[in-house]
């Protein structure tokens, strides 16, 4: 019986945090673990307290009678921490679609740019070791903007295991702008059952420094990883971006991607009327 009016409580009290929510704030819905050994608890204000195990995940199910929902409308998912992460960690959007974030954040946005997004199931917070994260808000963001596309690098590079590379030259940079993206086309090697990440890593050409761009997005090797089924990765500039751009252009490789374009884009929003501005 007292097993029976806690169930009830924990029930009354979900549903109040739905109610308290927009349509676009998705934090009630993170209730279960993808580890036995990880625990969740959810205080007074909402705040998630997720007890964390390596490569576990705090995960949300988001399919509407057992079926994908369809995402295309919205252009992001954001988790906010009530206090800095102190491990890297991953959102995973479908087992297609990652974000990886460096320690010592306090938000972490998972972009939806030029991906299928139509058949959502599940999304997943991981860490990459034992940790304890204190998640305040998890959001979408509706989409309200279409990007201007300019190629600037086409051909077929296959990274491999980092064994090739490719540069694009300062010059193609000339016209770029802070907050312009600059985008990669690829496929990802998913014929070989013992590969099971993959990664970018893009620097200005003839140094080691990384993009500033994606900076939360590196791991300590200054690698960003992708999802196995994505197909396009996007690096928002940076005002330094740009300058170091223009002045040595970009050396990109990777692990196991194969690269067919590089495109510069640049942001027009929609309208009301639907038209760009």
């Amino acid at each position: 019986m007292k097993k029976l009016i806690l169930l009830s409580i924990c029930a009354l009290l979900s549903a109040c945090h739905n109610a308290d929510e927009d349509p676009l704030t998705l934090t009630s819905k993170f209730q279960y673990t993808w580890n036995l050994y990880e625990t969740v608890e959810r205080d007074g204000d909402g705040i998630i307290t997720y007890h964390a195990q390596p490569w576990g995940g705090l995960a949300a199910s988001f399919k509407e009678r057992n079926m994908p929902v369809d995402w295309s409308r919205y252009e992001s998912i954001t988790f906010e921490f009530a206090e800095p992460t102190k491990v890297p960690t991953q959102i995973m959007v479908s087992d297609r679609l990652t974000t990886w974030g460096k320690a010592g954040i306090k938000s972490l946005t998972c972009n939806f740019d030029g991906q299928d997004m139509t058949s959502i199931g599940e999304v997943a917070l991981q860490a990459s070791d034992t940790t304890t994260l204190y998640v305040k808000r998890v959001f979408l963001t509706m989409a309200g903007a279409v990007w201007d596309s300019s190629p600037i690098w086409t051909g077929k590079c296959e990274f491999g295991n980092w064994s090739d590379g490719f540069v694009i030259k300062g010059e193609q940079f000339t016209t770029a702008m802070e907050g312009d993206k600059l985008e990669f086309v690829y496929r990802t090697e998913t014929d070989d059952p013992t590969i099971n990440y993959w990664q970018f890593k893009t620097v200005y050409n003839t140094t080691d420094s990384t993009l500033e761009g994606n900076e939360n997005e590196l791991n300590r090797w200054g690698c960003a990883t992708v999802g196995k089924e994505s197909r396009v990765y996007r690096i928002t500039l940076t005002a330094n971006d740009v300058t170091k751009l223009r002045e040595y252009g970009v050396f990109v490789n990777g692990f196991y991607i194969t690269v067919t374009q590089c495109n510069l884009l640049r942001k027009n929003y929609v309208s009301e009327e639907g038209k760009t501005e």
